[in-house]
């Protein structure tokens, strides 16, 4: 589903240039789950920037369902977003005059749906997420929870083939945190493939996968040693 060879990515910062990325060589199956950690500095912002196409690299290559993603002109690029990707913030990026509803509708919109279908498809998918009851609630009218599980819907409603979830608990306490990442479990276990950016370990441990970065590198990639365990019984 996505393959990266030998990505690096550096920064002008004045006179001088910051090599973030250094050789990132990375792979992820249809269907995984998997988590990128790293501390700040640790390149993890910027490796999601060029997963999510609204950056490029300067060398290597990423191909995204088979698709090469290189030299795209803006048009093209937000066209392979929308068909690829959903994405999930920690800071929601709700429409603040939308109902919940509305928010979630908003992607098929440029996918050219009418209303009436993007109404019935918005309304599965907050079902989905628990929030039905919801759906003609403003985000002001909404908990941090469930401003994310109107994420998620969102994030959901045009189908991606990916969804990249930047720091999705990062807002939220513990216990609405464990919830937000059971649901991202069940959504993973019907099928989705999901990349989970985080610096917080007991998230990164409630993914299947866990890649560290530190320094633009990739020092670990390896399978949660709890999933390891269920699949060993």
């Amino acid at each position: 589903m996505i393959e990266i060879k030998d990505l690096h990515k550096s920064y002008k910062v004045g006179k001088n240039s910051l090599h973030v990325l250094k050789g990132i060589n990375f792979s992820v199956k249809e269907g995984e789950l998997v988590s990128i950690m790293g501390s700040s500095g640790s390149g993890k912002s910027t490796l999601l920037n060029i997963l999510g196409i609204l950056d490029e690299a300067d060398q290597g290559t990423y191909h995204l369902d088979g698709v090469p993603i290189k030299n795209l002109n803006e048009k093209i690029a937000a066209n392979y977003r929308n068909k690829f990707l959903g994405f999930i913030f920690q800071s929601f990026n709700l429409i603040n005059y939308k109902s919940a509803i509305d928010n979630v509708a908003l992607p098929l919109i440029y996918q050219g749906m009418g209303r009436k279908d993007r109404m019935e498809r918005s309304m599965a998918y907050l079902e989905k997420v628990g929030l039905a009851d919801w759906a003609k609630h403003k985000p002001n009218e909404l908990s941090g929870g469930q401003k994310q599980r109107v994420a998620i819907a969102r994030a959901l409603a045009s189908d991606p083939k990916v969804l990249l979830a930047d720091e999705l608990t990062g807002a939220l306490d513990t216990k609405t945190s464990y919830e937000i990442m059971d649901l991202i479990q069940g959504i993973n276990d019907e099928g989705k493939t999901i990349l989970v950016v985080t610096h917080e370990e007991d998230i990164a441990h409630m993914t299947k996968r866990i890649v560290n970065l530190k320094d633009g590198i990739i020092i670990d990639d390896s399978m949660n040693e709890q999933v390891k365990a269920i699949q060993n019984v």
